[in-house]
């Protein structure tokens, strides 16, 4: 269980493929002061578990499920990452539940400079859109934000889904976030009580 608040920007250093799936060597510090093997870290909102570690870098393995739902599958050595390690039952919950359970991949429309915050438009599956409310939550990449807006895509609305949010300058600048430019893919998980709530209520998606 994680809150979405990123702790460390880590870089991929290694990767290798096999058929069973991707192991990534990331370089990181702060988050390994007292790293433990088999420990949980989010890595870009993906829950991977520590499988080797060093005073600098640890090591991760990700299945071919998550390959097939993150965009894990398309970093490369040089890559940056946002990451955060579990959350202790003592810790403040900074920002909202959030499982590491990436949903799905959704890609960037748009950006907008408004003020000194940065609008960030998301197209996405439909299938996604019960799971969306205005001033909600949602984990992207691994960070805890409020959906601004949301809506159907008029010309696509039974195929695609748009949500907005604002990020403050804090946010774009020590996150992967500030990254971002239109045609980005990003890490989805959407809120898990929203989810919850859909399936008590039977809300039809498809």
């Amino acid at each position: 269980m994680f809150s979405g608040i990123v702790e460390e920007v880590g870089e991929v250093l290694e990767v290798q493929d096999t058929a069973d799936g991707r192991w990534l060597k990331i370089g990181a510090k702060e988050i390994l002061a007292d790293a433990a093997l088999g420990e949980s870290i989010s890595c870009s909102g993906c829950c991977l578990t520590v499988v080797d570690f060093g005073s600098d870098w640890f090591a991760v393995e990700a299945v071919i499920e998550t390959l097939r739902r993150t965009k894990i599958g398309d970093l490369k050595v040089g890559s940056k990452i946002n990451l955060e390690k579990a959350l202790r039952v003592s810790d403040r919950l900074g920002g909202h539940i959030v499982t590491g359970h990436i949903d799905t991949v959704g890609k960037v429309a748009s950006i907008v400079e408004e003020g000194f915050s940065y609008v960030v438009e998301v197209n996405l599956d439909s299938r996604w859109a019960p799971f969306f409310v205005e001033k909600g939550s949602v984990a992207m990449d691994g960070v805890s934000l409020t959906v601004a807006d949301c809506g159907e895509i008029p010309e696509k609305a039974e195929d695609e889904f748009w949500f907005r949010v604002a990020l403050i300058p804090h946010t774009w600048n020590v996150t992967t976030l500030g990254q971002l430019k239109v045609g980005s893919a990003v890490n989805i998980e959407t809120d898990i009580i929203a989810r919850y709530v859909a399936r008590l209520t039977n809300t039809n998606h498809k």
